[in-house]
């Protein structure tokens, strides 16, 4: 009896030695996981880190500025111009934006046109377009570096199309209902953000592929108006004034007549009346 509960003794303390045993490999196995995750974690986010830098300094290197333009010009023939420098935009494989011209009147002519330049040929242009003045008024040019901003965007873009994969991940996972409408939901969020980078990233490439140049032009000569003699008709304008003459002198006889036949009567008693007194003023002197 006493044999039996010392085997049986014996045989608890060998399990309690295994299972500790187990259970320090298992730390032991935990530990060692949770070292190798950290460090491809730190890996990952050292490579992440790395590549960014390595996007700024790549992007650092070659510029990205926004280049705009404004020129006010003086030309002796405004429409010959603009024509000229429409198409000299169209040989540097620029094109035109905007084009007006506004005429007051014979003597005040002026425009203005707006074109978009490659960037590489945009002080080529320039200095064309200037050559097609009389006159340079002003000359404006401004530059906006846009690099950082580029570099930005860009960065978020490529984190945005990351977690965009894992959402896609957890969806060919996902078994439940509400976690297809949630992950679809937050995977919809993050493609919509990612279109308006998309957009950013185009418009920046864009504007600064492209130099935009704003020209006014003003014609800078006097129109001499020549001696035209059809518009002088002196024979007609003779006979006319001719007559507006006897026309003025026909009306006031006729006035004159109407007068005097539409107030006889009046006439009459004033000149009776006159004759009486001037015959008794007579006789008064006499006596």
């Amino acid at each position: 009896m006493n044999r039996k509960k010392v085997i049986l003794i014996f045989s608890l303390f060998l399990l309690l030695v295994a299972c500790s045993s187990n259970d320090k490999e298992e730390s032991l196995l935990k530990s060692q996981e949770g070292k190798v995750e950290s460090k491809m974690d730190a890996s990952l986010s050292g490579e992440q880190a790395s590549d960014k830098q390595a996007e700024k300094k790549a992007a650092t290197n070659e510029r990205m500025v926004i280049h705009q333009a404004q020129l006010q010009l003086k030309v002796k023939n405004l429409e010959k111009t603009q024509m000229k420098i429409e198409r000299k935009a169209n040989e540097y494989g620029g094109y035109v934006v905007e084009s007006n011209v506004y005429r007051e009147d014979e003597e005040m002519v002026e425009g203005s046109i707006t074109v978009r330049i490659p960037e590489a040929r945009f002080q080529d242009f320039l200095v064309d377009t200037e050559g097609q003045a009389s006159e340079v008024v002003e000359r404006n040019i401004t530059g906006q570096d846009v690099t950082e901003q580029y570099v930005d965007v860009k960065a978020r873009l490529k984190s945005k199309r990351a977690v965009e994969e894992r959402l896609l991940a957890f969806m060919k996972d996902a078994k439940k209902t509400e976690d297809l409408l949630k992950i679809s939901s937050d995977l919809a969020t993050v493609q919509e953000e990612i279109e308006q980078l998309v957009g950013q990233i185009k418009y920046l490439e864009n504007q600064t592929s492209f130099s935009t140049v704003t020209i006014s032009l003003s014609q800078d000569h006097i129109i001499v108006p020549g001696i035209d003699n059809k518009k002088l008709n002196t024979w007609e304008r003779t006979k006319k004034q001719f007559v507006t003459s006897a026309n003025f002198l026909l009306k006031a006889v006729s006035g004159l007549i109407v007068f005097i036949i539409g107030n006889l009567p009046v006439l009459i008693i004033l000149g009776v009346v006159g004759a009486v007194i001037y015959w008794t003023l007579k006789r008064r002197r006499k006596g």
